[in-house]
């Protein structure tokens, strides 16, 4: 298969180099100059958990750029830069490829709807992790999985060679069977781990590690629970809380620093405001109060601020 990723940083490319492993012809795609020079000039670094580095060749290349006919483009974008970049390659989406978005935050199947039909998408969500030490070169911890779904169904043309697809990549993939659910629980366990993990400056075992985690948690998925229910969106905060729970273990993600801190750690701006501050507006919508997510996002943008992040 030929496959696009759109947003070529630390997730982008772990499931790059997983799925060109597996046979398939991967194409990176990624805004940072030095990044995608790297890689094309020296193979893309990957740090396992054991410390050793692993160096893989594959294609990157600039949006602006990239040409061809692909059978599947992944966005890794984050949610406030996915419109831009989907309009960077509109070139390669007239012959009307799958496109997939595993990135995190709420909303991000409105934006793709405005580049490609519904009947091409498929929206899911991961918890495999991986970091970005510098250009060129990932630190990849512990495995995950994917849970996915198309979000028209009975119009997506071959789901179950996606999935055979993902799956010979050893990316764990399964149906999701209900996209909306998963969106949000994904979004759920992001609003505790990302945010918490960003402002405590800590990995997400030691966020595990704190003898209040279970308050600081409750905190969140309480408020997501009520604005879901009101949205009429399944969404469970004790089955969050498990996924949460779950991820402490240096075999799973206890080791990772969460995508958040990697960017206020890199002066990036953060996807607050398709986390917590998504969850707070629109519980303000609806007239369901979530103040601990209204104040967790403020507390982020206060240290972007204080960063200099725009």
């Amino acid at each position: 298969m030929k496959i696009a990723i759109a947003g070529a940083g630390a997730m982008g490319c772990r499931f790059g180099v997983k799925l060109q492993s597996a046979g398939n012809q991967v194409t990176l795609i990624d805004n940072w100059a030095a990044h995608v020079a790297a890689i094309n000039q020296q193979g893309l670094t990957v740090t396992t958990d054991d410390g050793t580095d692993h160096v893989y060749h594959l294609t990157a290349v600039a949006p602006q750029a990239v040409t061809g006919e692909f059978d599947l483009v992944i966005l890794f974008t984050k949610a406030m830069q996915m419109d831009q970049m989907l309009q960077d390659i509109s070139g390669i989406l007239g012959n009307h490829p799958a496109v997939l978005t595993l990135a995190n935050g709420i909303g991000n199947v409105e934006t793709i709807e405005r580049h490609v039909p519904k009947s091409q998408i498929v929206v899911g969500t991961t918890v495999w992790s991986s970091g970005m030490p510098g250009p060129g070169h990932i630190k990849v911890t512990g495995t995950g999985s994917i849970s996915l779904q198309a979000v028209v169904p009975t119009e997506f043309a071959d789901f179950s060679g996606l999935l055979t697809t993902l799956n010979a990549a050893g990316l764990n993939a399964s149906q999701a069977d209900n996209v909306m659910a998963a969106i949000w629980k994904k979004a759920g366990l992001n609003s505790v781990l990302n945010t918490y993990c960003t402002l405590f400056d800590c990995n997400i075992g030691e966020f595990g590690a704190l003898p209040n985690w279970r308050t600081l948690n409750d905190a969140v998925l309480n408020e997501f629970e009520a604005v879901a229910q009101a949205a009429g969106v399944a969404f469970s905060a004790q089955d969050v809380t498990d996924l949460i729970a779950a991820q402490f273990s240096p075999e799973t993600n206890g080791g990772h620093y969460p995508s958040m801190h990697q960017d206020m750690a890199h002066q990036r701006p953060t996807e607050i405001d398709f986390l917590n501050g998504y969850v707070a507006k629109l519980g303000a919508q609806l007239q369901v109060p979530a103040p601990t997510n209204a104040i967790l996002a403020q507390e982020i943008h206060a240290q972007e601020a204080l960063k200099g992040i725009s």
